[in-house]
């Protein structure tokens, strides 16, 4: 579940390994450079740590992250 607090959108995701985690990631770079909007992610091992808010719109959560939330929950 996709947590949002203080204008921020996160989940951490947990794969099994690192090459599984990084693979995640990288379809989510690609879903994200399609939709011109670029989450905050980072790697530890074999979790993923997504975070995303619009800067354009005062850097609050708009539908444009929930769009890319739900693209993001699609590659599970």
């Amino acid at each position: 579940m996709w947590n949002e607090l203080d204008g921020v959108l996160s989940k951490t995701f947990k794969f099994n390994g690192f090459a599984e985690a990084f693979g995640f990631m990288a379809s989510v770079a690609l879903i994200a450079q399609k939709m011109d909007h670029h989450p905050d992610m980072s790697i530890a091992y074999s979790r993923v740590s997504i975070s995303m808010t619009t800067h354009d719109e005062g850097n609050t959560v708009t539908e444009l992250d929930r769009r890319l939330a739900e693209a993001i929950d699609q590659l599970l």
